[in-house]
């Protein structure tokens, strides 16, 4: 199985609004709450899955197997923000290591790297 439209270069951005389910106080220690790093992960994964999913051959889906970002500032609720990903490598046709970031306007919110892996989606079930 080879996913061959998928090649590095490959890009993609979206945005999204920090809402409520997005947000932590972590426990009450914060006195304004701010985007959690799982919901950040959770965006970055999510435009890497869909950039990938763009590219694959039907019957083709993709999972996620590493994440390894840095969260390095904060967003409170309400702030307008980028996801972006870009394919920066592709490794026997199947792992797929993305360079990922979010932002608020210029202000890197967090940045890092998601790997994912082309699987059979039918053998998933």
């Amino acid at each position: 199985m080879r996913a061959v439209a998928l090649r590095p270069g490959l890009a993609r951005s979206d945005s999204f609004v920090v809402g409520e389910r997005f947000l932590t106080d972590v426990g009450g220690s914060l006195a304004v709450p701010v985007l959690s790093t799982p919901s950040m992960i959770a965006m970055m994964e999510r435009n890497a899955a869909t950039l990938a999913r763009e590219h694959l051959s039907n019957g083709q889906a993709t999972v996620g197997f590493e994440v390894c970002v840095k969260h390095v500032a904060s967003a409170v609720a309400g702030a307008s923000c980028s996801v972006s990903a870009e394919l920066r490598e592709v490794l026997d046709g199947r792992k797929l290591r993305f360079v990922v970031e979010v932002c608020e306007g210029e202000r890197t919110i967090g940045v890092g790297t998601h790997e994912r892996r082309v699987v059979d989606a039918e053998r998933l079930a």
